[in-house]
């Protein structure tokens, strides 16, 4: 029962976070770090998954919970105070599916995702009042399949379209820490908050038992890092692409991202053309790159028009010809 009114507790508090992010919009909070206590801890170490591999410092959930109350008010007093030290990010390599290619994870300390899952409790609350329809990934009650379904019906809806498949290469090793801090600074200017995040974005990376310390991006694997994520191309791509580009159109588009994936779609192929050849000069000003090779644009009118076929999510999207579909597009895992 103790643990039900905490989570209660906590939940009131997110709401309340939630209330003055939404009748706030430009609102800069300054008054954020408070809400982290003891309680907030011990509900974000219950969050926290307890069978992931251990990080630099090699310490275990079992030999951490040992000594639990201890830990996390100490762990509470130097985060208040400034003197938490972000550890060094284990990073190793894990093999993509079907490409003989890795993607690298970063593995922060047990400790260190306890922290970031409560400061995530407190900023989640917050952005997910500013964030748009359009994103899906890594956002509470949003999932990859909800995402395939907004863009099977936007195509359905518009009668097919000219899609923009966009890829962007390296996208968390290539994020331009200062400019992230400025979107931060844009809604939250907690300086208990603002801090912690910029050591989490300043800890070194130990790979192969080498420490290095990158000078831009943000770690995959990181608790965090997802949000933050989503804060950066919310302003670079998702703000822009429904602010400043779709006035400009002469038909009707949408945009459907999961995390750093996106595809863009037009009712028109000059729209499509035409964003499509500022779309590189736009992430570029931003430190981003297009991946030559994966970026493209794709004719998706209708079914069996010249067989296109796109992939989103680890989905293909196929047009058919099949009576029962008519018009629609059949989706299919790989």
């Amino acid at each position: 029962m103790a643990g039900t009114s905490s989570q209660e507790n906590i939940s009131t508090r997110q709401r309340k976070l939630v209330e003055l992010a939404r009748i706030e919009p430009k609102l800069e909070l300054t008054t954020i770090a408070h809400h982290i206590d003891v309680v907030w801890l011990e509900e974000a170490w219950r969050r926290t998954r307890k069978d992931g591999a251990a990080g630099v410092d090699g310490v275990t959930a079992s030999q951490y919970a040992a000594n639990l109350e201890e830990n996390l008010t100490r762990l509470l007093e130097r985060f208040k105070t400034g003197r938490y030290r972000a550890p060094a990010v284990r990073r190793v390599h894990l093999p993509k599916p079907g490409t003989g290619k890795t993607r690298p994870i970063g593995i922060p300390t047990l400790e260190d995702k306890v922290l970031q899952r409560a400061v995530l409790m407190a900023l989640e609350p917050i952005f997910e009042q500013d964030f748009l329809d359009c994103s899906y990934g890594f956002r509470p009650g949003r999932s990859a399949h909800q995402a395939l379904e907004r863009l099977w019906g936007g195509l359905m809806a518009m009668g097919g379209g000219w899609v923009i498949d966009l890829d962007i290469q390296n996208f968390f090793d290539d994020v331009d820490r200062d400019r992230l801090r400025n979107f931060l600074g844009q809604r939250v200017r907690d300086g208990v908050i603002c801090r912690v995040i910029g050591k989490w974005l300043n800890a070194g990376v130990m790979e192969s038992g080498q420490l290095h310390y990158p000078e831009q991006g943000t770690p995959q694997g990181g608790v965090i890092s997802p949000l933050l994520a989503n804060l950066y191309l919310h302003h670079v791509l998702d703000l822009w692409f429904e602010q400043t580009v779709k006035p400009r159109l002469q038909g009707s588009a949408f945009e459907v991202r999961f995390a750093d994936d996106a595809v863009l779609v037009f009712e028109r192929e000059e729209d499509a053309r035409r964003v499509l050849a500022v779309l590189g000069k736009r992430l570029a000003k931003y430190g981003l790159r297009l991946h030559p090779d994966k970026t493209r644009l794709l004719d998706f009118r209708k079914p069996g028009r010249k067989g296109q076929s796109f992939q989103y999510l680890g989905f293909t999207l196929l047009p058919t010809s099949s009576p029962f579909y008519r018009n629609q597009c059949l989706i299919r895992f790989l």
